[in-house]
């Protein structure tokens, strides 16, 4: 018998309900290779499922074809076989404009919020250059990235990912190098706050060179294995300013260093989560050869929880957490909370050195609305699809920095419990630009308003 699934989608099912799988196509993938998209499908031709099932399962793998970044939209949609027996499969995709070529024009803080507030939003602070981002170069969801910055920090990268050379389509490679210098330095943090050293002469020079193997056994999980050159000198005047920047007053450090990362993420959209979980595991030694200046191992881990609550409701919960030895350690490389999204909301203009931490962040938040608008005035498609959503965002935050040498740092956050709590509105929009407005209070008693906007390329 024939039944609908949803609008304009048919399955032929027969007299027990069950839908028996027919020919799966791709439409739109005008550059991404069909067998990319088909690794991400776990519905097969030929499957028997119970309508509900089939509706189910469309829905999670419509998610893991989405989440691959490589398009702006993604459906899945059914239609009855000629043969009036089975139900075939439409993957219909809206590629991304893959080659990006931007301006850059950025601040060299940490944050917004820290170049607005404590740098008196000095201008002379920012990097300008270009930043070129070529996706799917060859069909096969591979990257080629290049970066040239100058102004305050002049930096230069590239690398090159291949997410699959196998024919699995398991195992994946990623080369790069980066090289960068400072003039104005971050010698310390002193007090929570980084202290700068200014000059016009190089202070700070690095060369980073890596080759990263992946493997994707399972639709979630992932295993990579990174091996990294590091070589970093400072000038005698840094040194001598801070003698434990790279310990013992030395002017240059080199070291290989090995980090194993397990990820398993199963989240119903990367960009924006609101539903499924996140679990992240990874030890790293620094200090491979007796000839290494630096012997060092640490351990990261990380869980987050994503939960719909209902009418628009929706929760997510995590906790992450470092443990590193030994106890001393080159500034460089101690690494507390403060930087990137490790940090207890409302301490945004604070940097909390220590080798070890533990962090615990809540959200709820309510969507305003969502929404995907089309252009048909605009010619190019990559650009034509607006998606836009806003939701109403609450947080309670809760983190610790384990300092073993409070000494060095004269820390007044670190060994002690850091509360920090507020509410705001999160935007979202495509190419992954997610803009965040929240007002924040802290375990001082300090009330703040906070920006911040962030994209995945």
């Amino acid at each position: 018998m024939i039944s609908h699934l949803a609008s304009s989608q048919t399955i032929v099912a027969d007299s027990g309900g069950h839908v028996v799988v027919g020919d799966i196509v791709v439409e739109g993938n005008h550059r991404t290779r069909t067998g990319i998209i088909m690794r991400e499908m776990a519905i097969r031709k030929g499957d028997t499922l119970s309508a509900e099932a089939l509706k189910e399962k469309m829905e999670i793998d419509r998610r893991k074809v989405i989440n691959t970044n490589l398009f702006i939209t993604v459906d899945l949609l059914t239609r009855a076989n000629a043969d009036s027996i089975h139900t075939d499969i439409r993957i219909v995709v809206k590629e991304r404009w893959y080659l990006i070529i931007l301006p850059v024009f950025q601040l060299a803080d940490r944050n917004f919020n820290e170049w607005w507030y404590e740098r008196k939003r000095d201008l002379s602070r920012t990097t300008y250059g270009v930043y070129m981002s070529y996706g799917n170069v060859t069909g096969r969801a591979d990257k080629l990235r290049f970066l040239a910055e100058f102004g305050f920090i002049p930096k230069f990268e590239i690398a090159y990912t291949l997410p699959y050379i196998d024919k699995a389509q398991k195992t994946g490679i990623t080369v790069g190098t980066s090289y960068s210098i400072n003039k104005t330095t971050a010698f310390r943090t002193w007090r929570d706050k980084l202290q700068y050293f200014n000059s016009e002469d190089i202070n700070r020079e690095r060369l980073v060179s890596y080759i990263s193997i992946t493997r994707r056994n399972k639709y979630y999980t992932f295993h990579s294995a990174d091996l990294r050159w590091s070589q970093t000198s400072i000038s005698d005047t840094i040194a001598a300013l801070n003698p434990n920047y790279l310990l013992k007053g030395r002017t240059r450090q080199r070291y290989l260093q090995l980090t194993y990362t397990f990820s398993y993420d199963k989240r119903d959209n990367a960009q924006y989560p609101l539903l499924g979980q996140t679990l992240g595991l990874q030890v790293s030694k620094t200090g491979l050869l007796p000839s290494d200046d630096v012997n060092m191992l640490s351990m990261y881990g990380s869980y987050r929880k994503f939960i719909p609550l209902g009418k628009k409701w929706y929760f997510n919960t995590g906790l992450r957490g470092r443990l590193s030895f030994p106890k001393r350690q080159p500034y460089i490389q101690t690494i507390g909370l403060g930087y990137r999204n490790d940090l207890v909301r409302g301490y945004e203009l604070y940097v909390v050195d220590g080798q070890d931490y533990a962090l615990l962040k809540n959200e709820l938040k309510y969507k305003l609305f969502s929404f995907q608008k089309h252009f048909s005035f605009i010619p190019v498609r990559q650009f034509n699809t607006l998606p836009l959503a806003a939701y109403i965002n609450t947080f309670a935050d809760a983190g610790y920095v384990k300092n073993s040498y409070p000494e060095f740092s004269s820390t007044k956050l670190g060994n002690s419990m850091l509360y920090g709590a507020g509410a705001g509105i999160d935007v979202v929009t495509f190419y992954n630009i997610v803009a965040r407005f929240n007002l924040t209070v802290n375990g001082n008693g300090e009330k703040r308003f906070f920006f911040n906007i962030a994209r995945e390329f």
